[in-house]
């Protein structure tokens, strides 16, 4: 009941108040004329009289930086174009003091849209925002997003079209009841041009949405020790040349109660990559590495098309600080569900869960995955030693080719696989699976393409408690499982088709010989 009135409130928009026309302040289109002071004196306005609307009417009209206010709600109607100056300068501005009055000798560069400690904040309307990004292509420390709100209460975002920011193109830090739904972004004109970034937020709808991006698409983050709680993704569309559905990098306090569902993923299709791979780096990121702890995640009913990796978990240690002088422990990674997934055409590398010795990822299930691969490694690869890149920053090909096609995980506890289906499109001399430093695993209907000549279907190395239930070959099998490690034991084949296995089981000189045992 708390969730429902939470979102119940963030969907509400400010209050109505009286309507503001930016011309009627002295705004002139054409995006010409900065019309910076206008913007600003039409939010001022409406702000005294207690909250309003102002209105953006159709044309281009030039702007640097403008401070939303509570209860203030900016209108973009239909043919309005908010163009972002490309001069830096017109996006500084006096700094304030916590009662909003200047603070003398004082200026920082800020966001175009921005607010701080704001209630009741909306953005709305048919129009387009567009931050003139191009001016802003290089790495300097500041480069203005479109959209920055700080410890807000009840944002609503709705509608608008956001184009060509200079970095992010819109970020919601330490925010409560925040509501994202209909809007387009398309951003692919500067470095870390992310579409949608949620920090350290809770309470938060996003549906609805059109997201192609060059960096990450919709990422969550934790740039503080707060953590990303109650956040709801639901019916978006997701192209990106790094990662679509992010969780991470930074995660200081990380994400909590977090639900994606019938969302679709593709590689951008109108762009040039400037970060990541053209065809997209991952599908689903979920990442933990600076601390923090990922707990209770659900993503669901994805369909993903084209890029290189489908789904990729990562628990690592970078540990960037977030907290001055008080650098974070390895954080948590656990009770993570992925739901009726499904991926077409992606890369050769193979999907990773992986963690770190002493630091496993827990109780993760997969149900009713079904991916397809593009293949064509061969047989020296399913030997590659994969290094374990403990502090590095987390991406799908931080590994390059893993000796799995299929799946790779390493340092997990408590991972279940329920329906799972691969292939890929040509022949693939790796396993499909592997499972190094695995305890308490299980793979019930697995449906996997083994190429002839291949290594085993499924390798495991130091790995305990692990079962495979309902294995139904799509071909002739030379070998299904390979055992290494002098810690491989209680491995256990039941109710499976072995009738097209020339071998159930190859075993190194160090596995127990009592290590596999079949169901009768």
């Amino acid at each position: 009941m708390h969730v429902a009135l939470v979102v119940m409130m963030a969907a509400a928009p400010a209050a109505e108040g009286k309507v503001v026309d930016i011309v009627d302040c002295g705004a002139r289109p054409g995006g010409k004329a900065l019309c910076t002071k206008a913007i600003q004196q039409a939010v001022d306005t409406c702000a005294a009289g207690g909250g309003g609307t102002v209105r953006i009417p159709a044309g281009t009209f030039l702007t640097g930086a403008v401070r939303l206010k509570s209860r203030v709600t900016l209108q973009l109607d239909k043919g309005a174009v908010l163009r972002g100056s490309r001069d830096r300068e017109d996006y500084r501005l006096a700094v304030l003091d916590p009662n909003g009055r200047p603070v003398a000798g004082k200026t920082a560069y800020f966001r175009l849209l921005h607010g701080e400690g704001l209630e009741d904040v909306t953005i709305r309307g048919e129009g387009t925002i567009d931050g003139s990004g191009s001016a802003f292509r290089d790495k300097s420390k500041y480069r203005p997003k479109c959209i920055y709100l700080e410890q807000c209460r009840n944002v609503l975002i709705e509608g608008v079209r956001l184009r060509a920011a200079g970095s992010w193109m819109q970020h919601y830090r330490l925010c409560e009841g925040l509501t994202i739904r209909d809007i387009d972004v398309f951003n692919h004109v500067s470095f870390n041009n992310d579409g949608l970034n949620v920090d350290s937020c809770r309470d938060v709808t996003i549906t609805g949405c059109r997201i192609d991006s060059d960096d990450d698409g919709i990422v969550l983050k934790s740039l503080s020790e707060t953590p990303c709680r109650n956040v709801r993704i639901r019916d978006c569309v997701v192209s990106s040349h790094c990662n679509a559905l992010k969780m991470g990098t930074e995660s200081g306090g990380g994400f909590v109660d977090i639900t994606i569902d019938k969302c679709t993923v593709f590689s951008p299709k109108k762009s040039k990559v400037i970060y990541g791979r053209q065809r997209g780096l991952a599908g689903i990121a979920l990442e933990i590495v600076d601390g923090g702890r990922m707990e209770n995640v659900r993503v669901s009913d994805v369909d993903i098309a084209g890029v290189s990796v489908p789904i990729f978990v990562r628990l690592g240690n970078r540990a960037r600080p977030y907290v001055k002088g008080a650098k974070p422990g390895v954080g948590t990674l656990r009770k993570v569900r992925l739901r009726n997934i499904k991926a077409a055409g992606t890369g050769a590398v193979g999907c990773s869960i992986t963690g770190l010795p002493g630091h496993c990822v827990e109780d993760v299930v997969l149900e009713n995955v079904r991916l397809g691969f593009d293949g064509g490694r061969k047989l020296a690869d399913a030997k590659r030693k994969i290094p374990e890149r403990e502090k590095s920053y987390p991406e799908s090909t931080m590994f390059g080719t893993l000796p799995a096609w299929g799946f790779y995980c390493r340092h997990v506890r408590g991972l279940r696989f329920a329906g799972l289906t691969l292939h890929t499109d040509a022949a693939d001399l790796r396993h499909a699976m592997v499972l190094d430093d695995a305890g308490d695993v299980a793979i019930d209907g697995l449906e996997a393409t083994f190429s002839s000549g291949a290594a085993a279907l499924i390798r495991l190395t130091d790995a305990r408690g692990v079962t495979l239930h309902n294995y139904r070959p799509a071909g002739p099998v030379d070998t299904l499982f390979r055992l290494e490690g002098k810690g491989t034991r209680q491995v256990t084949i039941g109710r499976s088709d072995l009738t097209k296995v020339r071998r159930v089981v190859d075993r190194s000189p160090e596995t127990p010989e009592n290590a596999l045992s079949e169901e009768k």
